[in-house]
């Protein structure tokens, strides 16, 4: 379990993070979300113990991760783009990797499958693809075994067969009890990888919510129509949502789903010609969110 606790993080007079706290749970894939230099990247680097916090824990399994005696084998990690020398193979750089961390050799062949790199292990790193080398970048990650994961923008590069590769890769790597914590710019991604999703802003939380929930919360309002509308208004109303007509005579109802609205509309024998939930895009719904002033924070 990653554990994160009223986190700061200040850089002279700038400050980055401001008392952050979330927990990412084991069996799950958590995606931190937000905008760019919304401290993302910095929680995750302090979580790695790379940044030194003004304030705050974050712990992983309840340890500090300067602590821990083999890190790499409790938790992989996946930062910016690495300077590896281009003329090194795939293979042969995780085979490096590996050896510098007490890891076996066997574990190579085991990690470039999981990302499905393995045709390509003879491979110079300057022949690949970006896709290709953000893909190793991730088998470096798991190169450990670890049970905890931290990934910072890991789709970064991919294409689209790439993002379905290391989308369905860490949610069974969660589905073996790992805890798995993402980052992100793009919310819509995260809310087809993640389970559990913390949106972030001038690195505060937000809004914490599961993909589904999210996606409940960005519905705007039910358009219905119906015949008998004045009267359909007013058992809406007497109910507790807001109704309000629309300039082509249909209704807008808010605070009411439309599974309700259409067995209200059934209990009292009113016709309804149609009945569509409206929703705001993700990425409207993220940018409103994410946008806000200070004062409406």
């Amino acid at each position: 379990m990653i554990e994160v606790r009223e986190l700061t993080k200040d850089y002279g007079p700038k400050r980055v993070v401001n008392q952050l706290s979330f927990t990412a749970q084991p069996g799950m894939v958590t995606g931190i979300v937000g905008p760019s230099g919304s401290g993302k990247s910095t929680t995750i680097r302090i979580i790695l113990g790379l940044d030194v916090p003004t304030s705050g824990t974050a712990l992983v399994k309840g340890h500090r991760h300067a602590t821990m005696e083999r890190p790499m084998q409790t938790v992989g990690a996946l930062l910016e783009p690495q300077g590896v020398p281009g003329e090194c193979s795939a293979g042969d750089h995780l085979r490096l990797l590996a050896r510098n961390n007490g890891i076996g050799r066997r574990r190579v062949a085991d990690v470039l499958d999981q990302v499905e790199l393995s045709d390509v292990a003879g491979q110079q790193i300057g022949e690949l693809s970006l896709d290709m080398r953000q893909r190793l970048g991730i088998a470096g990650a798991l190169l450990g075994d670890p049970g905890v994961l931290l990934l910072d923008e890991p789709m970064r590069g991919l294409d689209p067969e790439g993002m379905l590769c290391i989308r369905d890769l860490l949610q069974s790597l969660a589905d073996e009890g790992r805890t798995v914590l993402l980052s992100s710019q793009d919310l819509k991604e995260m809310a087809l990888t993640a389970d559990e999703l913390l949106i972030i802003r001038r690195g505060e939380l937000v809004m914490q919510a599961s993909a589904s929930e999210l996606i409940e919360r960005c519905q705007r309002d039910v358009f219905v129509r119906s015949p008998r509308r004045s009267g359909l208004s007013r058992v809406l109303t007497n109910i507790g949502a807001t109704v309000r007509v629309e300039g082509d005579g249909g209704l807008s109802v808010t605070g009411m789903d439309a599974w309700r609205i259409a067995s209200t509309a059934a209990e009292h024998h009113i016709p309804v010609q149609e009945l569509t939930p409206r929703s705001a895009s993700l990425e409207n719904f993220y940018q409103e969110l994410t946008t806000q002033t200070a004062g409406n924070s």
